[in-house]
């Protein structure tokens, strides 16, 4: 039997009007990754209330001030088929822990900055560690600007730009590793105790409170271990180099 259209699908156009934006609308968010592709029955693309709840959420997004490249950083690690209620409870908590508003610019600026040629390779290694994405035309999304601004600072005082990708690969896993270590916290906590009573709507916003008010603390938390690591591995290196300059004496 032939793929048909069940009644809670809708074409383009009809999902268009469901949610109150253009068809031409739909498919440019559709075409930025913001919309998870449709069923196709021959040539028709049918759309399921999931993608009803995705584009009513951009919706409301924009009207909220968001720019088309927040929400689809917002968006990205969505589940697709993920309804209303999935949906605005990962926006709530995805919102706090996003970075800032990606830019684009080209290679020639970027090598400007930098210092250095930003040819292939060195967009390639940028790419690896998340910092930038190569588009079309050879232009470049900054995906984290303060990354890319802290690097630029630490290479204009000396260190090979090489070594500061090196080291900003390793530093990565290593927070990774601590990020990993945060959420198993909260999932085993504050967060099993919500999810336990059936997610209720009501808690939605002490949710979100919580997750707003874990993000500064666990920065916090963070650059204070990191500043006594690094003044015990500073310590550390000054006594070797004093011990070798001096022969142990």
């Amino acid at each position: 039997m032939a793929d048909q259209e069940t009644p809670d699908e809708l074409t383009v156009g009809e999902l268009a009007e469901r949610v109150g934006l253009t068809v031409r609308n739909v498919r440019a968010y559709a075409a930025r990754g913001l919309l998870p592709p449709p069923r196709l029955v021959g040539r028709t693309g049918l759309y399921g209330p999931h993608h009803v709840a995705r584009l009513t959420l951009v919706r409301e997004m924009l009207a909220e001030g968001y720019t088309l490249a927040g929400i689809e950083q917002s968006l990205r690690h969505a589940p697709e088929t993920s309804g209303p209620t999935a949906l605005a409870l990962h926006r709530a908590l995805m919102a706090p822990w996003l970075p800032g508003e990606t830019e684009e610019t080209d290679l020639e600026t970027l090598a400007a900055k930098s210092g250095v040629v930003a040819g292939p390779e060195l967009v390639e290694r940028l790419e690896s560690i998340g910092v930038v994405e190569l588009l079309d035309g050879g232009r470049v999304r900054v995906l984290d600007p303060a990354l890319l601004s802290a690097g630029l600072q630490v290479v204009r005082l000396g260190i090979d730009l090489d070594a500061l990708i090196t080291a900003q690969q390793r530093v990565s896993e290593l927070v990774e590793e601590a990020a990993q270590v945060y959420v198993e916290m909260f999932h085993s906590t504050v967060w099993k105790d919500f999810v336990d009573a059936g997610a209720p709507e009501q808690e939605w916003a002490r949710m979100r409170s919580v997750v707003e008010r874990v993000q500064p603390v666990a920065a916090q938390a963070l650059l204070a271990s990191f500043r006594s690591a690094m003044a015990t591995a500073v310590a550390e290196e000054l006594h070797e180099v004093v011990e070798r300059l001096t022969g142990g004496h």
